[in-house]
């Protein structure tokens, strides 16, 4: 992408002139070795081998001011670097000015060449305006500031002109002053207001991957669930999105925001909840830092154009490629462009556009303007690397263009849009970056006719903390407006197309495979398509379906986003963690596993019961019992029964179903709960059912038996009673016998040979 960049997109300079130019870089430089620099031919009367040439680094950490005018002080800091092995002595850093560069391609080649070329580079400016170096040993730095007053640049005429840098002087090899490194770059210079001004539209993305799960607590707020709390880290002072707001409120930039991130901060600022692996989530700690960026961006976005993407950002060439053959699946989009509008106005209370798309880096086909479209967006945001210029025009057409159907392709430009990626953490790379983007711009400006044009820049959509600082030190470079003037996308978007440029949209071979590959597969939309069936299974059987219908609704657009780009198994992981928590919660509403039963009789009753373990009431179910075998055992007319099923939360409830057998036998029954609709819901239960049949012989049988069981007893009961009367007469008649004579008695002691009756 970064060499499609490069050279497509841009105005060409003429074949002939190109050519000349590299011809004579070959004929007069002298090539040269990764992290070397040009070191002059020994002098003729020198002896033996050459020295090695001796390798120095330039790096520039400030030029400001970055598009000087008259009267300005140029100052440039940096750092010189000895990489080589011996001690650079007698050296200083001087300023080279170069001619004005003739074209685009011109200035984005003046800052990749390196090393000195003699007889092309140009003589350094007035040596009173150099600074001395001390010596500086091997693989030793030392700092610099150039400070040149802008007259003595020699800057003549309107146009973009090349800086060196150059580091000169002597090492232990060699004893004669010489270059020793150079860092180019270049200066924009047009002291006074053009009298045409190019429009530039600036976009500034806030977006984020993804962080809120489907989880959500069971209280009445149903506290959200994150994945992680790494978005605090974003938010915090210093964080790339809190960079992205306090820079951006003082910038002419129009806001592109991702409607989900809102939501996710806002639900922050509410209170939440984190995963933590292994264990249940634990309270979030950062709900303050949420609100201090939520209100720092209300604030920044009053009065400034809001631009809302679909919600969660949808990958829109996977839906085109990989998407739409899955049923449903582009259905997702025209909800969730109505459900960005309504979470721009309730958290930032701003009326956003949405009438944008923005595919992935800008990369179209027919198919992906079909999808973008069908969102309800009429403007697709694109890339002039992807929709090239026609031959020979020239200049650089206005960003707006019609591409049939009532569409309008933005084409950002893609060397401007390009220009902040990459390491920005290094000064030296920023401050090359910036001039390189102010140059670019005036070169445009400059270009063709005599119509003021529109231009765009689209940078990556979530540029780090250091890029998104360059991007803001290269607007505020152009605020003074000599050769441009802020617009916002919408106003590019509507802004007249101009009849030369190219229109026709790339055919589907043209799309990069690079951009292919990282495309979500056709299976990732399957496994969306099957949780959004059992949502909706789901949600008919509940009292308060909203609870689970919007968290789920918006994970499937999360599941769709173009932030799961490069990172396939977490996009996995996500998709299957969502499966498995919704099935869960469908199987918190069940039947109770039941034992076999016995029934005795022609008739009875058996008992189901169903379990709610949710949070709230349940109903729109239906219980249906079938018997396996309705000859033997029969419910209702035809083999089966059903009961509608209401449960309150938390609760469970017991159906009683009548059961007839008219045979004896074990028989099969099986019990499964059904929607109103008619789809099963949740495990079916079986058990068995042991019938037994009692007929009119048997009961006769039993009733014998317990006839003889009673006379039986019966008579036992009077023998044992007549028994206990003749015991009771023996018992009288010996008692009459022992009764002793009342005759006469002797009242004084017995003597020997008296009985005493006692």
């Amino acid at each position: 992408m970064a060499e499609a960049a490069d050279i497509q997109g841009t105005a060409p300079a003429p074949v002939r002139r190109r050519w000349l130019r590299r011809a004579i870089v070959m004929l007069t430089g002298t090539p040269v070795l990764a992290a070397l620099v040009y070191a002059p031919a020994p002098p003729a009367h020198a002896t033996g081998n050459a020295p090695a040439a001796t390798a120095v680094d330039v790096q520039l950490d400030t030029l400001t001011p970055s598009a000087p005018v008259k009267g300005d002080t140029l100052t440039i800091s940096g750092t010189v670097t000895n990489n080589s092995r011996e001690t650079i002595t007698e050296a200083h850093v001087g300023l080279r000015v170069g001619p004005v560069l003739g074209d685009r391609e011109a200035i984005g080649d003046a800052s990749e060449q390196s090393g000195y070329r003699p007889g092309s580079d140009p003589a350094e400016i007035d040596a009173a305006y150099s600074a001395k170096l001390s010596a500086l040993p091997a693989k030793n730095s030392q700092p610099f500031t150039l400070r040149i007053p802008v007259d003595k640049l020699g800057l003549d005429k309107d146009g973009v002109y090349q800086l060196g840098v150059s580091v000169s002087g002597e090492s232990e090899s060699r004893t004669t002053e010489q270059v020793l490194g150079m860092q180019r770059t270049v200066l924009p210079w047009q002291p006074e207001a053009a009298a045409k001004r190019a429009q530039l539209s600036y976009v500034w993305p806030l977006i984020s991957r993804v962080h809120l799960t489907a989880e959500t607590g069971s209280d009445e707020l149903q506290t959200p669930v994150f994945e992680d709390d790494a978005l605090a880290d974003e938010l915090r002072p210093g964080g790339r999105l809190e960079q992205m707001v306090s820079l951006g409120k003082d910038l002419p930039i129009t806001w592109v925001i991702d409607p989900d991130l809102l939501y996710t901060v806002d639900a922050m600022t509410k209170g939440y909840r984190v995963r933590v692996p292994g264990g249940k989530p634990v309270p979030g700690r950062n709900k303050a830092v949420a609100e201090r960026w939520l209100s720092a961006l209300e604030a920044a976005v009053q009065g400034k154009k809001v631009v809302a993407l679909p919600f969660a950002d949808p990958d829109l060439a996977s839906l085109a490629h990989r998407g739409k053959d899955v049923s449903g699946t582009l259905g997702q989009l025209r909800p969730a462009t109505d459900k960005a509008k309504q979470a721009v106005e309730t958290v930032l209370h701003v009326t956003p556009s949405t009438d944008f798309s923005w595919p992935v880096d800008g990369a179209i086909d027919p198919a992906i303007v079909n999808v973008a479209t069908s969102a309800g967006a009429h403007n697709v945001l694109t890339r002039s690397d992807f929709l090239q210029e026609n031959a020979g025009l020239g200049y650089i057409p206005s960003a707006a263009r019609p591409i049939g159907a009532g569409a309008t392709a933005v084409v950002a430009d893609a060397r401007l849009s390009t220009a902040f990626e990459g390491d920005m953490l290094s000064a030296g790379n920023s401050v090359l970056a910036v001039q390189q983007f102010l140059a670019q711009t005036l070169v445009l400006n400059q270009q063709g006719p005599d119509e003021q044009r529109s231009f765009v820049v689209a940078p990556q959509r979530m540029p780090s903390a250091s890029q998104v600082q360059t991007m803001a030190t290269a607007l505020r470079g152009l605020q003074a407006g000599r050769w441009s003037q802020p617009v916002d996308l919408e106003a590019a978007a509507a802004a007249k197309p101009d009849p030369s440029a190219a229109t026709q949209v790339p055919g589907a071979g043209q799309y990069p495979e690079g951009l292919r590959k990282q495309e979500l597969p056709v299976s990732a939309f399957e496994k969306i398509r099957t949780t959004q069936s059992t949502l909706d299974h789901f949600k008919v059987i509940l009292s308060a379906p909203d609870r689970v219908e919007i968290p789920f609704g918006n994970t499937t657009n999360r599941e769709m986003s173009a932030s799961w780009r490069d990172r396939p198994e977490q996009a996995a992981l996500y998709r299957d963690g969502v499966q498995q928590y919704l099935i869960g919660l469908t199987e918190q509403v069940q039947l109770i596993p039941k034992s076999d039963a016995t029934l005795s009789g022609h008739s009875a009753t058996i008992p189901v019961t169903i379990q709610n373990s949710l949070v709230q009431d349940v109903r729109g179910l239906v219980l249906r019992l079938k018997s396996a075998n309705p000859t033997r055992l029969m419910f209702g007319d035809d083999g089966e029964d059903e009961k509608d099923v209401t449960v309150q939360a938390e609760h469970s409830l017991t159906l009683k179903f009548d059961a007839n057998a008219s045979a004896s036998g074990p028989v099969e029954v099986t019990a499964q709960l059904y929607t109103r609709d008619g789809v099963p819901y949740g495990k079916e239960r079986r058990f068995t059912v042991e019938a037994t049949e009692i007929t009119p012989t048997v009961m006769l049988v039993i009733a014998g038996g317990v006839l003889l069981l009673v006379v039986a007893g019966i008579k036992m009961y009077a023998s044992r009673k007549r028994v206990a009367a003749r015991a009771a007469g023996e018992d009288s008649t010996q008692q009459s016998d022992e009764t002793p004579d009342t005759g006469p008695q002797s009242t004084s002691g017995s003597g020997p040979g008296e009985t005493v009756d006692r």
